[in-house]
């Protein structure tokens, strides 16, 4: 388990990418997990989300969104170096 968690809701738009591999080859530190839901009811058919250690992050489209989670992800790895 890394020391950056992001989930994603499998409903979510931002499951269509593979933010697995996208996300755990550039940073080791973080461990992506996919969940049925996240209980934020609609938000997913809403706009892309994923959720950075507790934190919600979005975008207007899943690749803004995957900008938004790595920004978020730096800042979290910023704490531990």
């Amino acid at each position: 388990m890394g020391i950056v968690v992001v989930e994603v809701c499998d409903g979510n738009a931002m499951a269509a990418m593979n933010l697995e591999e996208i996300l755990e080859n550039e940073y080791p530190e973080v461990a992506v997990l996919t969940n049925d839901c996240l209980s934020f009811c609609g938000l997913c058919r809403v706009r892309p989300f994923a959720i950075v250690n507790n934190k919600r992050i979005h975008g207007k489209t899943p690749e803004e969104c995957l900008n938004h989670i790595r920004e978020a992800i730096e800042k979290e790895l910023a704490i531990y170096e």
